[in-house]
């Protein structure tokens, strides 16, 4: 298994770990300290977390099988930096509510939509 491999699948299980981590605190931690609104905003950013932590998982498992699709790895990176922008610009809102933060997360959701494009375009230039 090549580094890069091994790199998104890792990533990915550390992303699902903390979302569940991320969730919980949300469930038990914040319910008593913010919003109905705001709590809801943290929801989304774990939610967006565990999508694409599963959506890593996949490339990851996807390149072991076709390592010569490269593009693979764009969509890797793009779902990365999904995950950071998006959903940790909503944690950041949630927490600090630094409103500076709120024009951050569509640039995620930018990100994720490239990642499944990119995804999607790998996927149909497989052989048949």
């Amino acid at each position: 298994m090549s580094p890069q491999i091994k790199l998104f699948l890792v990533i990915g299980c550390l992303f699902l770990a903390f979302a569940v981590i991320f969730g919980a605190f949300g469930a038990h931690a914040l319910r008593q300290q913010v919003t109905e609104q705001a709590l809801a905003t943290w929801q989304t950013g774990v939610l967006y977390q565990f999508m694409h932590g599963f959506g890593l998982l996949i490339i990851g498992v996807l390149l072991l099988r076709f390592p010569e699709l490269t593009g693979l790895k764009i969509a890797g990176i793009l779902f990365i930096a999904g995950i950071l922008f998006f959903s940790g610009s909503l944690y950041g809102l949630v927490l600090t509510n630094w409103r500076w933060l709120g024009p951050i997360t569509p640039l995620g959701g930018l990100c994720f939509i490239a990642g499944w494009v990119s995804l999607a375009w790998n996927l149909v230039r497989l052989p048949s």
